[in-house]
């Protein structure tokens, strides 16, 4: 797969929804707003939505493995769709309970989407279509916000009746375009099961604890970082500024990155993504460049951390996987991948309390770790001679030297 022009078209039919489904829902301003919840209780709700998508990330990926991706999208997708619609009539107490669902269903969906995409390209060629669909995304979140407010500016009933709504409509059209596809059969020598695949891939398992920690510091981004900024007397517009750059560096060059290193080894380009991602949340703690300067260096040079490891290390993983795993080992990445969103800002919070200077270095390091880890996952190649002494002992199985047998002179006739 060299260009953008041999991806399939599901690829891109996919990537389209990515790119509506992904506008941003303002649920804790419609909870603390309209419903006239206390900040507590609307979090607690709206908390409640990072552990439906947690587990829909982490679990969600079976069911299309089982029952094929195609079917449980589509189904998944419906029941979003309903139940964002019917949000402004439910009462609280019911929107703390379809709130985590409908944010698993939406995981489950999103796995489905991943999946399809990667099944419809060969292993070994998927960063470009991971890079589309990311960018998809990316571009979604960049376009959702505004034009969600420019909806809210109706009322918060229309902005759920039109997400909701958007949602199914999606939903009907993309059905048209993605191909019917039974379950994947495992093959005779593959795990059964996405633990024991686990288990027994050293690589994945050195990999994973990576990504977490790198997740970890990553987002430090949205919690930390303004609360620092804001200390160190520096306007909002500077985050919103910093948000852009990132945005629009991520948007302009992953695409063409990806490309670019298709046919580079996975491991490596990981680990510098990671690797820049510490050095830029050093650089944040450089005062004396001036806090303004040493913000917009740091974010220049994490960002292009991220356009290096996120497409790479999404594709390596389903490479990985068993063609049976495929949704699975997704899920098991992104929910490795997002954790950050749970954990980061109260133990970003934590040390800033206790120690603010400590933060930004301390980032450094853990990220510098996650760098190693992707490192050391990295599998090694046989030796020369351990190659040379399989090539022997398959041609000798292959072709069994013959047994000669030796006559004695006495008795060779004369």
């Amino acid at each position: 797969m060299r260009d953008l022009r041999d991806l399939p078209r599901v690829v891109w039919v996919l990537a389209a929804g990515r790119l509506v489904s992904s506008a941003s829902a303002f649920l804790m301003l419609f909870l603390t707003g309209p419903r006239g919840l206390g900040v507590v209780p609307a979090g607690v709700v709206a908390g409640s939505n990072g552990v439906g998508a947690l587990l829909g990330n982490l679990t969600g990926g079976r069911f299309g493995d089982r029952y094929g991706h195609r079917r449980v999208l589509l189904l998944a997708a419906s029941v979003v769709g309903v139940l964002t619609a019917l949000i402004p009539w439910q009462p609280v107490w019911l929107l703390a309970v379809t709130m985590p669902v409908t944010d698993y269903l939406g995981a489950v969906a999103s796995l489905g989407q991943g999946a399809l995409a990667a099944l419809a390209v060969p292993a070994g060629s998927r960063r470009s279509s991971v890079a589309v669909s990311r960018a998809a995304s990316n571009a979604g979140f960049v376009i959702g916000p505004p034009v969600g407010a420019l909806l809210a500016t109706h009322g918060y009933d229309t902005l759920f009746v039109v997400d909701g709504g958007l949602t199914l409509v999606l939903r009907h059209v993309t059905s048209r375009f993605l191909p019917d596809e039974a379950p994947v059969a495992r093959e005779p020598d593959a795990p059964a099961g996405l633990w024991r695949a686990v288990r027994a891939d050293r690589s994945l398992l050195l990999l994973l604890p990576g990504v977490v920690l790198v997740d970890l510091v990553y987002r430090q981004l949205y919690s930390t970082l303004p609360l620092y900024l804001r200390e160190h007397g520096q306007p909002l517009a500077l985050y919103t500024l910093l948000v852009a750059i990132g945005s629009a560096l991520i948007l302009a060059l992953e695409i063409p990155v990806a490309i670019r290193l298709r046919d580079r080894p996975a491991i490596p380009i990981i680990a510098t993504g990671y690797a820049l991602v510490a050095v830029g949340f050093v650089i944040f703690g450089l005062t004396w460049l001036g806090v303004a300067v040493a913000a917009v260096v740091a974010m220049v040079v994490l960002t292009a951390g991220e356009v290096l490891y996120k497409t790479t290390a999404t594709a390596h993983v389903l490479d990985a996987a068993p063609s049976h795993l495929v949704g699975q080992y997704q899920g098991l990445y992104t929910g490795a991948a997002t954790s950050g969103a749970m954990l980061s800002a109260p133990l970003g919070g934590i040390v800033y309390a206790a120690a603010p200077g400590l933060l930004w270095p301390l980032c450094g390091v853990v990220a510098g770790v996650g760098a190693l880890l992707a490192l050391a996952s990295a599998r090694p190649a046989p030796s020369t001679r351990s190659r040379t002494r399989t090539r022997r002992h398959r041609h000798r199985r292959s072709h069994p030297r013959r047994r000669t047998r030796t006559i004695p002179t006495s008795r060779v006739s004369r």
